[in-house]
């Protein structure tokens, strides 16, 4: 029985400062929420103004994602576009009540109970009622797409040309020429045939990319059946209570019926809000789009912890309404386009330069002098010869075809690109800012150390201490600390493992604290004496967390308090406690715990200890968290836990008058493959610093281990940085440490003169930076020309990833960094390395497809044309054999370039500079014109114009005659050789070809170095099937009877399928010499003019 629909009608990305150490997994349910009531706007406003926000350009929608542009463009024109729509949107969910009604009435009418979810039998029915929450198809531009298969590259020249050629047949032709005919119809075919292949190679990027988006789906937790479950995004029904944490994806329209104090959401890719709302429980406006009540599907969970019910999903959404109204195809061309473009245009005018040339000369002299020799008709079949071989018709197809076989690759090694210009941009990242916890260390972090007082203990000795000292041992309270003041949950289904090997919801930090907790004694026995009324999450602004709490059982102020304390502290009395960074905490301190439980005054000689014990740990590579509380008094807490202003009177708290209970030293051990993939890095030529929010002597301790700092002695700080005051001249690029470890807070009191000498350093250490640092660092890299790859998995890391010109996520990170992200790595950092080189093999593998094009695909068909205009030679290669040079011999081994292995070498040249280091310069125009085309040109007219003379036709009689047959020779003779050159010609350039694609397989390495096959790493088989497609085509053309008597080819001789192979060879080893001269004298002449 169907369910009645109750009112059926019904990346900018923000953060909150969250802590980028944070971990990714969920929890398996949420810490005590408060249900908030609705307050004032200023109230709201004054809690927000709290809280650091980011300038409106750091984050917009994943495809607004651009290479190079500024982000500020971007999100001005997202946040105009959303303003258009939100007056449509509003019409249409004016008639919603969600919003309004109370959470009794809300769980009534979807028929759910929040504590216990849906049924299985409910989520079946609401399934088949509703659907998949998932958007309907957006209409298709059907019409512009295949308009674009025809017409994009070069499909309007062909098109072009194959007109002109069927005039120059008729009506122009007298007679009417039948080679005329077959080439117009071979063109046309040619221009249905690439627009097919465009169509082709559309379909294989989009699966590819779509598969790539199927591999990152998106998840959330919910109730059902009485239990927290995990579900895909698409499986979610109206109904469901949801689960929302800091850097969640809102899965649907959610009304939210418990908040965290802290829960706020980012809605600027919806309502173009600047700042991220408070959500509430209570509706604040009647508008549903304005109501901070409703979570949007689409936005994210910047802060805090949220429970709400599903309202609406899929197109029903607010997202989805504005997704149709706002559907406009992508625009603009990536880097890589661009720069293909304008290698096209350099081709297209000296084409049209040459085509004015051969106009010009048959106007002025050979429509005079020779009236006979070139008529109309074939002057336009002359014009559009030039035009075909000039222009490289395999060129688009080999850049689209390169880009999705390199993508596809880069999926198979679980690298997750989510555009095809992000695999062009990473071949030329130089600066790799890296975060530590996750990313280079493996993000399982344990407790090796605590310290109490002046004394420190291992977790084995302070169990023994707790045992010998009993309830009295200030262990206890360590103990109690530890446990409250501590996100992290345990999964109950893992309660009978080893307490190693149990599962833990929660971020790293608290997994290894409430691991300790949990060896000194049960943390649930804890749990459930104290009552938790109050909690701020830990944050990277604060650099710590607190929890309030209210005795729940009267036996719980002796595992919590010391003895005197426990005495005095009364039922209505409040425990703050407090866990965070030492620095930052242990000045608010006045008092500690002694090893015997007591309290003691926290001198001057014990502050010292402390502190020496936090650098000691620090330097060792441990992370070092300071625990601490305060009684507060009932008599002094004047407001209600749920309530605002609660939040400020916490913080006041926390100022001052702390105990110290102790310090925990936590260990996260770097991943076992980073220092070889730092390594690996660096001989790329790739810098790579670490970011982290760690105090700067845990960093740079685990910054060496890593091996991003390899400086054994002294490295350089803040002070070495000259300030530009008296400086007139630039600061050199040498500085006496290679390696240098700022902090945040030194980085924004930097000049530009400062940065320019920190941007030299080899190896930095960014510590205790906050997202507004984290984005500084990328920006200031940014504007010195460096292309910058950041990593990150954090909430805190989503406009740093942004800003980036590859944002790297990881695919254990969260929701808000994926999306912000344009690569995501599924395994680990280690991946970055197979990124980089893939990056680079595919503007690699597009230099060799110019290279092997030009030459016989470009040069060598225009100088038949030239010299048959300006010198009265037949000419000695048809139209027609050109178009079969340009699509079709040619084309194939073009496109199996994009399949070549990357060099041995490929990871040991510096970044590509995309300002200076273009796809097309003069180097390899002079390799592929002045050398190989010379070379294959001057071959095959040699073999020509050799067998003609072979044939009683000598090159005198030819020279200057434009189409004077000589007396001793029959015409029909002449016309018959002439066409057997002409295949020769064809026939020559066809089988030197296929060792000029051997030769250009490599830029600086041997054939033997880096063989075609007989080597997994390094052959490309589908080389051999491109030669055979080759030689196919040349047979098709040149030995099919009626071809021959319509197009004018013939059979070819035997030995000139041999001579044009010993040419071949002779190009191959004169490349081989080139290549080995390079390897020996890498800064010689030749090195300087390699392409």
């Amino acid at each position: 029985m169907e369910e009645k629909a109750p009112n059926a009608e019904a990346t900018r990305l923000r953060w909150q400062t969250i802590d980028e150490e944070s971990g990714d997994t969920e929890r398996p349910r949420l810490n005590r929420l408060n249900r908030s009531a609705s307050y004032s706007s200023q109230s709201s406003g004054r809690n927000l103004k709290a809280r650091t926000t980011v300038d409106p350009s750091l984050s917009l929608p994943i495809h607004y994602r651009t290479v190079s542009f500024e982000i500020d463009e971007a999100e001005a024109l997202h946040q105009t576009k959303a303003a258009q729509v939100k007056s449509e949107i509003a019409t249409d969910l004016s008639n919603l009540d969600w919003h309004t009604i109370t959470v009794e009435e809300l769980q009534k009418r979807w028929q759910v109970d929040a504590s216990q979810g849906l049924s299985s039998e409910q989520v079946q029915r609401r399934l088949r009622q509703y659907g998949k929450n998932s958007l309907a198809a957006l209409p298709h531009r059907w019409f512009w797409q295949i308009f674009g298969y025809f017409f994009k590259g070069f499909g309007a020249i062909l098109l072009v040309g194959c007109v002109l050629v069927f005039v120059s047949w008729k009506p122009l032709g007298q007679p009417p020429s039948q080679a005329n005919l077959a080439l117009a119809i071979v063109l046309l075919a040619v221009f249905f045939i690439q627009a097919g292949f465009n169509a082709w190679q559309d379909w294989s990027s989009s699966r590819v990319m779509a598969s790539i988006t199927a591999m990152l789906p998106e998840s959330c937790l919910v109730q059902r059946d009485g239990s927290q479950v995990t579900v895909d995004g698409p499986d979610i029904v109206p109904g469901d209570v949801v689960y929302l944490k800091a850097g969640n994806k809102l899965p649907a329209d959610v009304r939210l019926i418990e908040v965290s104090n802290d829960a706020s959401f980012d809605r600027s890719i919806l309502t173009g809000e600047s700042l991220p709302v408070h959500g509430t429980v209570d509706s604040t406006d009647d508008n549903y789009l304005e109501t901070h009540c409703i979570g949007l599907q689409g936005t994210h969970c910047v802060s805090g912890n949220a429970k709400g019910i599903v309202v609406a999903t899929a197109d029903s959404t607010v997202f989805g309404g504005i997704a149709k109204l706002t559907n406009e195809p992508k625009t603009g061309l990536t880097t890589l386009e661009k720069e293909v473009l304008r290698f096209v245009l350099l081709i297209v005018l000296i084409m049209l330069t040459m085509i004015i040339v051969v106009v010009i000369v048959w106007a002025t002299w050979l429509r005079v002098d020779h009236p006979d020799w070139i008529n109309v008709p074939t002057l336009i079949v002359d014009c559009v010869s030039v035009a075909i071989a000039f222009i490289p018709e395999g060129l688009p197809i080999a850049l689209t075809a390169s880009l999705t076989i390199t993508a596809n690759l880069m999926r198979k090694n679980k690298i997750l690109c989510k555009s095809l210009k992000t695999v062009e941009t990473l071949g030329a990242v130089s600066v790799i800012c890296s975060d530590k916890t996750g990313t280079l260390t493996r993000n399982k972090m344990f407790v090796t150390d605590c310290a109490m007082s002046t004394s420190t203990l291992t977790p084995e000795s302070a169990r023994d201490r707790m045992v010998m000292g009993g309830k009295a041992s200030g262990v206890h309270q360590l103990r109690a600390a530890a446990a409250l003041c501590n996100a992290a949950e345990f999964d109950a289904s893992s309660s009978t493992l080893p307490l190693n090997e149990r599962r833990i919801y929660g971020d790293a930090t608290d997994q290894a604290i409430l691991r300790f907790s949990e060896s000194l004694g049960p943390v649930s026995e804890l749990r459930q004496t104290w009552k938790m009324t109050y909690e701020l999450p830990f944050n990277s602004k604060n650099k710590f967390m607190i929890r309030t709490f209210n005795a729940a059982q009267p036996n719980g102020y002796g595992l919590a308090l010391s003895a005197a304390e426990a005495v005095q502290f009364r039922q209505s009395d409040s425990l703050l406690t407090i866990k965070g960074a030492p620095d930052i905490l242990i000045e608010r301190c006045t008092h500690t715990i002694g090893l015997d439980g007591n309290v003691e005054a926290l001198d001057d000689h014990v502050r010292r200890k402390m502190l020496d014990v936090k650098d000691r740990w620090s330097s060792e590579g441990r992370r070092v968290i300071l625990l601490a509380r305060k009684i507060l008094p009932a008599a002094e807490i004047l407001v209600h836990p749920s309530s605002r202003e609660f939040e400020s009177e916490m913080m006041t708290q926390a100022k001052t008058g702390l105990v110290l209970v102790g310090l925990v030293g936590i260990v996260d051990p770097p991943r076992e493959e980073i220092p070889d993939v730092i390594k690996t890095l660096r001989r790329a030529g790739i810098r790579i610093f670490m970011v982290t929010g760690d105090f700067g002597l845990t960093a740079l301790a685990i910054a060496r281990q890593c091996g991003i700092v390899t400086t054994e002695g002294t490295v350089d700080t803040v002070a070495s940085l000259q300030r530009s005051t008296h400086i007139a001249e630039k600061i050199p690029p040498s500085t006496p440490s290679p390696a240098i470890v700022v902090s945040g807070p030194e980085l924004m009191f930097l000049d530009d003169c400062q940065w320019d000498q920190l941007c030299q350093y080899q190896e930095i250490v960014f510590a205790r930076t906050t997202p507004e640092q984290k984005l500084r660092i990328v920006r200031e890299f940014r504007a010195r020309d460096e292309i910058v790859g950041m990593t990150g998995d954090g909430v805190n890391d989503a406009p740093s990833l942004k800003a980036a010109d590859i944002g790297i996520a990881l695919g254990s990170g969260s929701d808000i960094a994926i999306e912000a992200s344009d690569m995501v790595l599924l395994d680990s950092f280690s991946a970055v390395v197979e990124a980089v080189q893939y990056g680079r093999v595919v503007f690699d593998n597009l230099k060799k497809t110019i290279v092997y094009l030009l030459p016989a695909g470009s040069f060598s068909e225009f100088w038949p044309v030239f010299t048959n205009v300006m010198f009265g030679l037949p000419q000695v290669l048809s139209s027609f054999l050109m178009i079969i040079i340009c699509c079709f011999t040619d084309c194939a081994a073009a496109t199996v370039l994009a399949y070549e292995a990357p060099e041995a070498d490929v990871l040991l040249r510096p970044p590509r500079k995309p300002k200076r280091d273009r796809l097309v310069n003069w180097k390899l125009v002079f390799h592929a014109y002045g050398i190989l085309g010379m070379l294959e040109s001057v071959a095959s007219f040699a073999m020509a114009y050799w067998y003609l003379e072979r044939s009683g036709i000598p090159f005198s009689a030819l020279w200057f005659k434009f189409g004077a047959v000589p007396s001793n020779v029959d015409p029909d003779y002449y016309q018959a050789r002439l066409n057997e050159a002409s295949s020769i010609y064809f026939i020559n350039l066809v089988v030197m070809q296929w060792f000029n694609l051997m030769a250009v397989r490599t830029r600086r390495l041997s054939i033997f170095q880096h063989p075609p096959a007989f080597n997994k790493d390094t052959q490309n088989l589908l080389l051999f099937p491109a030669i055979a497609f080759a030689l196919c085509m040349a047979i098709f053309w040149l030995y099919v009877p009626p071809f021959q008597e319509v197009l004018d080819t013939s059979s070819v001789p035997a030995e000139h399928y041999f001579l044009p192979a010993a040419f071949g060879l002779g190009i191959l080893c004169l490349d081989e010499l080139r290549k080995a001269a390079v390897r020996r004298w890498p800064k010689g002449i030749l090195a300087r003019c390699a392409w």
